[in-house]
């Protein structure tokens, strides 16, 4: 039986509540601990939150679906076994409830705006999965409305700029290890946030006077990350805080480099390779058990995902890039939105991916390529395939990208597992009502019917599509 705590990063982060009773309170103080902590500390607080954060980009799913990795034993995520339900109940009342303590306790400016930063990220992220969820109300009522998801991405944004005003470096900041307390970068990382949420708009707002190419525009001004050194990571330090994708090697090892990613690097003549696999014998994507077992018996030296160096105990993982930063801005220049070279921003965006991977830039010659001179003919195509590099192994990232530009162009698994769903999802699921007593469908069905309604397909199936893909 599969193990799924093996193939997927999972984590729970919550507030110890503490109930009392008048029987209890007749005691007094007798049995109350004087060094006992009863309320928590709002840095800790912001520190357990970033500890967790990489939880919501880190999985098995979005990786196989993108093809940026193959499974190399018990296949299914990549064969579209449906394993695509998602529950929002542990975000909700675990991170997002604590940055909201965060913010309430108003300890201090600056970790007060870094963790209303965090909220949209981890808001983002949910929105992207499935589409319309609860926003506006999500803590001010026990059945709470589901925004559209066009109004979460114009909150979101309106949000980001008020969190980046509300920065005054004064001082004092504590508890933040995705920053290092570095205000400055919050900054950047709050400007860069709002960048990704409006290119991400493309498909529903095309145009260069349109409200995303002014919202793209309007964070580029405010300033972004421009070098690796601005990358929002989440640095691991030791055996007892260990990288995720060290721990998933160390075990199952059930992912390995697919044969995807392999052509399109072997086309380039890229050198990512030697950071993104460990060999040049690929693993075919989307086979069914029985296929994928004898490869792997016939091959021991098949390609593992990320290269040694790439997946030490220590080594961090990446919520957003410079990388990925430079590449939407080469995107928005080709979309006519920005008047920025276009070609500059895509070769400082490979640039600064091969020196995130630890690698020597890559020859001049190779930017000469018919795959990467941006002439007007498939520009979009040529940067998303720019994207799919870079952004791995955050699968995620590449999927959403994919999902809005349509590019790289994938094949479906040949050996899907149910003849019903034989396409690349594009989206999570709810909980079904029959599976967990805290499923959206027993706790709010009538606002989560609303939503449904609104999906591309109106039904509730990986194959509908969120607002920004319709």
């Amino acid at each position: 039986m599969k193990n799924k705590n093996i193939k997927t990063a999972l984590f729970a982060i919550g507030l110890t509540t503490l109930v009392s009773c008048n029987k209890i309170k007749d005691f007094g103080d007798t049995n109350v601990n004087p060094n006992a902590i009863t309320t928590p500390t709002s840095y800790a607080i912001l520190t357990n939150v970033e500890a967790g954060i990489t939880g919501f980009i880190i999985g098995a799913n979005e990786t196989a679906w993108i093809q940026h990795t193959s499974e190399s034993q018990y296949p299914g995520e990549g064969l579209y076994d449906v394993t695509t339900t998602y529950s929002t109940f542990g975000s909700y009342t675990g991170s997002l409830l604590n940055l909201r303590t965060v913010i309430s306790q108003n300890r201090n400016a600056d970790e007060v705006a870094a963790a209303r930063v965090l909220t949209q990220y981890i808001f983002w992220q949910i929105t992207d999965n499935l589409g319309d969820i609860p926003y506006s109300q999500a803590f001010n009522s026990k059945t709470p409305v589901y925004d559209k998801q066009e109004d979460i991405y114009k909150g979101m944004i309106a949000e980001l700029k008020a969190a980046k005003a509300q920065f005054i470096n004064t001082g004092g900041m504590k508890g933040d290890i995705l920053c290092n307390n570095n205000v400055p970068q919050w900054i950047k990382f709050a400007n860069s946030l709002r960048a990704m949420m409006a290119i991400q708009l493309s498909k529903k707002y095309p145009g260069a006077a349109d409200y995303a190419a002014t919202e793209f525009k309007s964070a580029i001004a405010d300033g972004v990350m421009t070098s690796n050194s601005d990358n929002v990571a989440l640095a691991y330090v030791d055996a007892n805080f260990k990288n995720p994708y060290w721990s998933g090697f160390d075990g199952a090892r059930d992912n390995g480099e697919s044969t995807t990613m392999w052509n399109l690097l072997n086309g380039l003549g890229d050198g990512r390779q030697a950071a993104i696999g460990t060999s040049n014998i690929a693993v075919p994507f989307g086979v069914k058990e029985a296929t994928i077992n004898s490869f792997i018996k016939n091959n021991p030296g098949w390609s593992h995902m990320l290269g040694a160096s790439q997946r030490l105990v220590t080594s961090p993982v990446y919520l957003l890039t410079a990388s990925q930063l430079y590449l939407a801005r080469a995107e928005a220049a080709s979309r006519g939105w920005t008047t920025e070279d276009k070609t500059a921003m895509l070769t400082a965006g490979v640039n600064a991916s091969f020196a995130q991977f630890g690698l020597p830039l890559p020859a001049a010659s190779y930017f000469t390529q018919s795959a990467l001179v941006l002439d007007g003919s498939n520009d979009i195509k040529k940067i998303a395939e720019q994207v799919f590099i870079a952004t791995f192994p955050n699968g995620k990232a590449a999927w959403n990208n994919w999902r809005r530009t349509g590019f790289p162009v994938l094949n479906p698994a040949p050996d899907p597992i149910n003849p019903a769903h034989t396409t690349i999802p594009r989206r999570y699921t709810f909980i079904p009502a029959s599976s967990s007593t805290f499923s959206e469908y027993n706790l709010n069905a009538a606002n989560l019917a609303a939503a449904i309604a609104r999906l591309g397909g109106a039904a509730d199936t990986p194959e509908a599509k969120v607002w920004w893909d319709q």
